[in-house]
């Protein structure tokens, strides 16, 4: 009896991981193509452009040719060198930012993959063919415990709170990208944003407040551990005292 019931508990676990896992692989595979699209542009702003050192050049040249009293020993005495490349600074921001969502985005894919392994895996060893009722049950609650030990449920929910963490960065460069190249355009997608932001946030907090709620976001519980656990510790802290 416990044998069956605690195959029927691990294969829901094991597909549901799957299932979570299947969701950010397909999602990461989108938004980093979509990243990666846009990093390409924009890291050219990080280098200097060749078609300015050309334009320097031939700038020097039709002051040089349209001045009659500049000499030639005048010319050869003082080098003409363009100014050195400096990156502006919005350009280093957006693509640190862009960079870093990118990074996260694919450690997300790398984490899912590796979360399927991980759920094939447990399956393949807890329910073993070949064995007794009673060494599978010993087998099955070994690693039962070694799934709580090590905190694996904790690292599947981590996994959409990286891939918001990516997110929030992508917007977070992207605004920073459109105000430096177009107010009007910056405008539209700076209200968009704030308000999903705003609902995004609605979403996190309304479990703390509405028990009830069917809705929920991967930063409800940390937001609840510190809605919780201030509180606690300042009460400590003030009984101590």
């Amino acid at each position: 009896m416990y044998v069956k019931m605690a195959e029927e508990e691990d294969k829901t676990m094991a597909e549901r991981w799957k299932t979570d896992a299947d969701g950010i692989l397909i999602f990461t595979g989108l938004f980093s193509a979509a990243v990666a699209a846009l990093t390409a542009v924009s890291i050219q702003d990080l280098r200097p452009n060749s078609q300015d050192t050309v334009v320097f050049y031939l700038g020097n040249i039709y002051q040089l040719l349209a001045d009659p009293n500049i000499t030639r020993t005048s010319i050869l005495a003082t080098p003409l060198q363009p100014p050195p490349f400096s990156p502006p600074k919005y350009a280093i921001l957006v693509n640190s930012l862009w960079f870093l969502s990118l990074v996260i985005s694919l450690t997300c894919a790398l984490l899912a993959t590796l979360l399927q392994q991980w759920s094939r895996r447990y399956l393949t060893v807890t329910q073993p063919l070949r064995s007794s009722p009673h060494k599978r049950a010993r087998i099955r609650t070994f690693f039962a415990d070694g799934v709580d030990k090590w905190h694996l449920p904790s690292v599947v929910e981590l996994l959409p709170t990286l891939l918001h963490t990516s997110l929030f960065l992508f917007f977070s460069g992207l605004l920073i990208y459109l105000f430096n190249i177009n107010h009007t355009v910056f405008s539209l997608v700076v209200w968009w944003v704030g308000l999903s932001g705003g609902v995004y946030g609605c979403i996190t907090l309304l479990p703390i407040f509405r028990l009830d709620s069917p809705y929920y976001a991967p930063l409800s519980s940390s937001v609840w551990t510190l809605y919780t656990g201030v509180p606690y510790g300042v009460f400590s802290i003030l009984e101590f005292i």
